[in-house]
């Protein structure tokens, strides 16, 4: 798959593309260029670290929503052994926009549930791009009740820009079977972790994000709306999105210091999608870290850290 550049990486595609060009002239012309590639190397990196390390809030949106950014089922691929993907809601549908089963990570049995958004035009129409309905809402709370039943730990990725707010999902309760995933994962007696591995999207996110940890992928970002739906409300201005991105606060430094999530899991540089195999791997060895920390607590200890973490998001001073 060809690399796609958003605009702000301009400066390091063109540094890219002249190391490919001497690529080929060398092996071309059979002279030795390896100095000269090995110097523009050490430029792009270098380049590349200041351009990452000073990306905006609306930068930061822009590379969640990557397409060749890793998708739940690329984790489940690269980290899950014996996964056993299960469908449907056992009232309605399978709800495809959320993905779910039981696998082996790290030696551990866990069942790992998370959003899936498509590759092509045709998978992401079928995926919803990402937007469950109230049928994927309920599968995922089966699951994880199943999950319960077994004694097994609970992973889930967030990866979706919000629930779906279409006619036929209002019809079917969408904004009932995310309330009760809310209720149901708030006092499941089972170590749950989740994961924000692109778009974090409101209420569509956090019905699959309430866990004793909450981690962000570091170019993911998490938010109660979208900075498109932020600007159009707050300032009736689409070209807004730049101020409305950095006053939402979405990214994973501020929703870190201000206490929503508990760790960031760094990605490789230029992104999650420069890297995958790397990106799994640094994903996994957090997960795995947290799931031995949660498995020392017992069910009730679980249940009461996990109520806590939430009621003691954002104090309001007297």
């Amino acid at each position: 798959m060809a690399t796609t550049y958003l605009d702000f990486e301009e400066p390091i595609a063109l540094l890219e593309s002249q190391i490919e060009a001497l690529r080929d002239k060398s092996r071309e012309s059979g002279v030795d260029a390896s100095a000269e590639i090995k110097k523009l190397h050490k430029k792009v990196n270098k380049l590349r670290q200041e351009t990452f390390s000073g990306l905006s809030s609306w930068q930061r949106t822009r590379l969640a929503r990557h397409p060749a950014r890793p998708y739940t089922l690329d984790y489940i691929n690269a980290f899950v052994s014996d996964f056993v993907e299960l469908h449907g809601d056992r009232l309605f549908a399978d709800g495809v926009s959320i993905v779910g089963g039981f696998g082996t990570m790290a030696g551990r049995r866990v069942m790992i549930i998370g959003n899936q958004k498509g590759r092509d035009l045709k998978e992401r129409q079928r995926r919803n791009f990402g937007m469950a309905q109230p049928e994927g809402y309920r599968k995922a709370l089966r699951l994880m009740k199943l999950a319960e039943k077994f004694r097994l730990p609970v992973i889930t990725l967030l990866d979706t820009p919000g629930a779906y707010p279409g006619v036929g999902a209002e019809e079917r309760g969408q904004s009932e079977a995310i309330a009760r995933n809310l209720m149901e994962m708030s006092k499941l007696r089972t170590p749950i972790i989740s994961v924000v591995i692109g778009e974090g999207g409101s209420g569509g996110a956090l019905a699959i994000g309430v866990a004793n940890r909450v981690m962000m992928m570091e170019y993911s970002v998490y938010s109660v709306i979208s900075p498109e739906g932020c600007a159009a409300i707050l300032w009736n201005d689409c070209n807004a999105v730049e101020e409305a991105a950095a006053a939402l606060q979405v990214t994973a430094p501020d929703l870190l210091r201000l206490k929503i999530i508990d760790e960031i899991v760094k990605e490789p540089p230029g992104g999650a999608h420069r890297d995958p195999a790397l990106a799994a791997s640094i994903l996994r060895r957090a997960l795995r870290r947290h799931l031995e920390e949660l498995s020392a607590l017992t069910p009730d200890e679980l249940v009461k850290q996990r109520r806590k973490k939430f009621r003691d998001m954002g104090p309001v001073a007297p």
